[in-house]
C-alpha cells in the first residue's frame, strides 16, 4: 500500500513538472493609436519591447495592434486595469476621467525640457503618480516624456494674445484651462483626429507632441508652427504601460525579459526625444510652414495664466492636487 501511495505521489509530481515545462507560450496584446511601422517613436518603443522579449526565447510573444485597430485611444485604460489588454503606449492624461490626478502629466510648466524630464522620472512626484497607477492595476514598462508644439492655420501662436479667438486642441484639461484663460475656444479629441478637424474647420490650431505632428502629417493643414525651442510649454507623459494582472501571470524569466526590454525601449526614447523636435521643425519647414518661437516674455506670460487657471483648478478640485503640484515644482 505504501509503495502504491509513493508511486501515485511520484506520478502527480511528475505531472506538475511536465505541465510546467511544457506550458503554452504567452502571447500579449499591445495596443496604441499611432501608425504602425511608419517611424512613429511610440510604435517603435513597442516594437523594441516585442523584439527583445521574443529574442529572449522565454515562450513570450507580443502581438501589436497599431492605429487604434483594437481600442480607441481613450478606451485603453479600463481594459488595461482588468487584464483584457496587456500592454499599451498611452498618454496618461487620457485616463484623467478615472484619475484626475493624471492631468498633471500634461500641465504647462511642469516639465521644462528633456533633461528635466529625466530628473522628474526619478522624483517623489512620479513615485506618487506610479502609486495611483499601481493601485488601479497598471504598471509602467517604460517611461517617456515627449515635447510638443503649437500650430495654427491662421496665425503664429507665440504670446497668449496670439491664441485669442483660436479654436484649439491641447489633449488635456489642464492645458485647456490655460488656453481658455488666453481666450481660445477648446475642442477635445485624440491626436489622431487633429488632421481632419483642421481640414474641416473644427480647429484653427492645435497642441500635440512633436512625434504626432509628423506622424499625422499636420504640416499639410497649418501655416505656422511654434516648436518648443528654448521655451517649451507642452510636455506630456506617454509611457508604455502594462496590466498588473497580465504581468503577475508571467514566470520569472518572462518578467526579467520584459524588464530588460522595457529598459532598452526607454533608453532608446531618451536618445530620440530632442531629435523628434528637430525632425518636426525640418519636416514642417520643408513643407513650407512658417516657424515661430516663443521668447522668455511669451513663456512667462503663459505661465502667469497657467498659475491662475490650470494650477489653481488642479490644486482646489483634484484630491491631493496641491501636494502633487508641490512635489512636481520642487524638481529643479
Amino acid at each position: 500500500m505504501k509503495i502504491f501511495s509513493k508511486l501515485i505521489f511520484s506520478l502527480i509530481t511528475l505531472s506538475f513538472i511536465s505541465s510546467a515545462s511544457f506550458a503554452a507560450p504567452v502571447t500579449w496584446k499591445a495596443s496604441h493609436q499611432w501608425p504602425g511601422g511608419k517611424g512613429d517613436p511610440r510604435d517603435e518603443m513597442v516594437q523594441i519591447i516585442k523584439r527583445e522579449v521574443e529574442k529572449a526565447n522565454v515562450d513570450f510573444k507580443i502581438q501589436i495592434y497599431p492605429g487604434k485597430s483594437l481600442y480607441k485611444p481613450k478606451e485603453q485604460w479600463q481594459p488595461l486595469t482588468t487584464g483584457d489588454l496587456d500592454m499599451t503606449a498611452f498618454p496618461l492624461d487620457y485616463a484623467n476621467k478615472f484619475h484626475p490626478e493624471f492631468s498633471i502629466t500634461l500641465m504647462p510648466g511642469i516639465v521644462k525640457n528633456h533633461d528635466h524630464s529625466k530628473r522628474i522620472n526619478k522624483s517623489a512626484f512620479m513615485d506618487s503618480i506610479r502609486k495611483i497607477m499601481d493601485d488601479a492595476g497598471v504598471l509602467v514598462v517604460s517611461d517617456a516624456w515627449l515635447g510638443g508644439a503649437f500650430a495654427s492655420k491662421t496665425q503664429c501662436i507665440t504670446s497668449p494674445a496670439s491664441a485669442k479667438g483660436q479654436a484649439m486642441r491641447a489633449a488635456g484639461p489642464m492645458f485647456n484651462k490655460m488656453l481658455e484663460g488666453a481666450g481660445s475656444s477648446i475642442a477635445s479629441m485624440p491626436s489622431s483626429e487633429i488632421y481632419s478637424a483642421l481640414q474641416t474647420g473644427v480647429l484653427t490650431g492645435a497642441n500635440t507632441s512633436s512625434g504626432s505632428f509628423v506622424s499625422y502629417k499636420i504640416y499639410e493643414q497649418v501655416k505656422c508652427l511654434t516648436p518648443p525651442g528654448k521655451f517649451g510649454l507642452w510636455f506630456m507623459y506617454e509611457p508604455i504601460l502594462m496590466s498588473k494582472k497580465s504581468y503577475n501571470k508571467l514566470n520569472n524569466k518572462q518578467k526579467a525579459a520584459l524588464k530588460a526590454a522595457g529598459k532598452k525601449a526607454e533608453d532608446w526614447m531618451l536618445e530620440q526625444v530632442a531629435g523628434l523636435d528637430s525632425k518636426m521643425e525640418n519636416t514642417f519647414k520643408k513643407a513650407g510652414v512658417k516657424l515661430a518661437y516663443m521668447n522668455e516674455s511669451d513663456y512667462k506670460a503663459w505661465l502667469e495664466i497657467a498659475k491662475k487657471t490650470s494650477f489653481k483648478d488642479f490644486a482646489t478640485k483634484v484630491p491631493g492636487g496641491q501636494k502633487l503640484l508641490d512635489q512636481a515644482l520642487s524638481v529643479k
